[in-house]
């Protein structure tokens, strides 16, 4: 085991977007981040866990790593998971559950892996074993090395606790920040989604601008941890105070369930204030008065060919709306084709930025202010 001084912390995220993750890492003071595929790690005490958990916006999960150790057959796995020192970090008022991954190993089925480390939690420590357990304990065998984590945040930490309402195929919270990230914005310019769905990059915006922490309103699976402390937790989260700001957040859809979820989603989000959100067509959209910022737009895009050719007028539109009436904007626009980003007529910079939504490989393709 470490030393609650020296945590190894690995901080997931989207494949392809760790840069962006590794960003937001580096502005909130976390120390010696690494960045690896999938994630950027960090080093920290359990002060600093919780600190990830409730203000990082982008990372996917914080897992805490317990230790590693060789093994070639479940006879051994089965040993060294009774010799664990589960008491450092499980309590046994707590159930658990186990999910193991094994990969290039002796040890290949990770359901036998599985069984071994659930009976040498549940009866060498004590602890309950639940498949609807908040405390996970995540297994990795790869390469003949078995690396024990706990992941802290029990549900994905795009799960803010105050968007209910989605529309379909929604966009998660921590992707919509780390693609505002990456598209510039920090908070102090306005943002316009033409086609917001249930309204996630404006209230995320709108939340990043009045200073408030992505986590304030959940709970995490770090709280049923040996190494919690409710004083210091609720001290944490007290520091953060909302900025006053006369910055403005824009929303349109010509969907009106969409607009309705949006404004609902704003006021548990806390940001009613600073949001609106109205029913437009593309064509019809102007520039709002007030200085310019950024658009920021995840319109259809068509998985089959066929669906693509039928929404080349869709991003033909957008495009001509944005040209002629956003002077001074700045553009991000997620899609699946190439073909589909140029029949909007933007002039996009070179370097864009791969990544996969609902299983689907897409892009981020981003313009200097038109």
């Amino acid at each position: 085991m470490q030393s609650d001084d020296t945590l190894e912390i690995f901080l997931t995220t989207v494949p392809g977007l760790e840069p962006v993750l590794l960003e937001q890492v580096r502005a909130l003071g976390f120390k010696n981040p690494e960045t690896s595929v999938g994630g950027i790690t960090i080093q920290g005490s359990w002060a600093d866990v919780w600190r990830a958990n409730l203000m990082l916006r982008g990372a996917s999960q914080v897992l805490v790593r317990l230790g590693s150790f060789r093994v070639v057959h479940l006879a051994k796995l089965d040993k060294r998971a009774r010799q664990f020192p589960w008491g450092d970090t499980l309590r046994t008022d707590s159930s658990v559950r186990v999910e193991v991954t094994c990969k290039k190993s002796r040890i290949y089925h990770h359901k036998a892996a599985a069984q071994r480390f659930e009976t040498a939690i549940s009866q060498e420590f004590g602890a309950k074993i639940s498949p609807d357990a908040d405390v996970c304990i995540k297994v990795r065998i790869f390469d003949d090395m078995c690396t024990v984590s706990v992941d802290t945040s029990g549900e994905g930490l795009h799960k803010r606790g105050h968007k209910e309402a989605v529309n379909k195929a929604p966009m998660r919270e921590t992707l919509a920040a780390l693609l505002l990230t990456a598209c510039g914005f920090d908070g102090q310019e306005p943002v316009l989604d033409p086609m917001c769905g249930s309204g996630t990059f404006v209230i995320e915006a709108a939340e990043v601008a009045a200073g408030l922490m992505p986590g304030r309103t959940r709970e995490f699976a770090f709280e049923k941890l040996v190494s919690f402390d409710a004083q210091q937790w609720q001290k944490m989260k007290a520091e953060s105070t909302p900025r006053p700001s006369d910055l403005r957040f824009w929303g349109f859809d010509r969907d009106a369930g969409a607009i309705s979820m949006s404004i609902a989603n704003a006021e548990r989000a806390s940001v009613a204030d600073r949001t609106e959100f109205s029913r437009h067509t593309i064509s019809g959209l102007t520039a709002p008065v007030g200085p310019a910022g950024l658009v920021m737009i995840n319109p259809p895009y068509g998985v089959r060919i066929s669906e693509a050719k039928r929404l080349f007028p869709l991003y033909q539109a957008l495009g001509k709306t944005l040209g002629a009436g956003f002077k001074g904007w700045r553009v991000g626009l997620v899609t699946n084709s190439d073909a589909l980003a140029k029949a909007t007529g933007l002039r996009f910079k070179k370097k864009k930025i791969s990544f996969s939504h609902g299983g689907i490989p897409v892009k981020l393709y981003c313009t200097l202010p038109l």
